[in-house]
């Protein structure tokens, strides 16, 4: 199966390093091919999925805003896992949990049907290259197993720097049955979601911030 990612090489800070290693029994959730049974794992069954949360800063800033939710991220840089785990421990929160995997097979494997409250997307790897373009992460038939997990009234919120990209996703999650956009075309800034470090990329190269809001019908 083609990978919607690629392992970029980083800094695995001493901070970071010292967090994974204390605190990933307490946090991570191994995969499996198993449903997760969200009563088992959290206070309450609000959940949000992030696929691709980068340094976690901007997830743990809405999960601290939100203690009544709660939020799964799936990530597979483990840099940026460490710094998610670091800034937990700091801001004392007890709503996230982390696999350290692909997340078309988490999707696939662990996460039931009707089950999400929200899936967000916060500017993924926009594979430019059309000889690429298979390898994003918001298409067909993935919009489709997306759509499927979400509970009736849930929502998928996607963010992307990345103009074709972001026309491209719109067009693939209006052919998901099920979803419906919240908006006519693109939405309109979320005032609850945090700006993350990939945001800050694009708005320094003037890049125009597309957002794209569906809700389970």
């Amino acid at each position: 199966m083609l990978k919607s990612y690629v392992i970029r090489a980083g800094r695995f800070t001493a901070a970071q390093k010292n967090a994974y290693a204390s605190l990933s029994d307490n946090f991570l959730i191994p995969f499996c091919e198993e449903k997760l049974d969200f009563s088992k794992i959290f206070k309450n069954k609000n959940v949000t999925m992030e696929i691709g949360f980068g340094t976690g800063i901007a997830t743990a800033e809405i999960a601290q805003a939100n203690p009544d939710k709660n939020y799964l991220g799936i990530e597979v840089h483990r840099p940026g896992i460490g710094r998610l785990l670091w800034e937990i421990e700091k801001r004392s929160l007890s709503n996230i949990k982390i696999i350290e995997y692909d997340a078309v097979h988490v999707v696939q494997k662990m996460i039931g049907q009707n089950s999400l409250d929200a899936v967000h997307i916060f500017f993924p790897d926009p594979w430019p290259k059309k000889k690429h373009h298979k390898r994003r992460l918001v298409q067909r038939p993935f919009t489709q197993t997306l759509a499927d997990c979400l509970k009736p009234h849930g929502y998928l919120y996607m963010v992307t720097d990345w103009e074709e990209y972001a026309v491209y996703a719109l067009e693939e999650l209006k052919a998901a049955a099920g979803l419906q956009n919240a908006y006519e075309s693109f939405s309109e800034p979320q005032p609850w979601r945090a700006k993350t470090k990939f945001e800050q990329k694009g708005l320094d190269m003037k890049h125009l911030i597309r957002e794209i809001m569906f809700v389970k019908e």
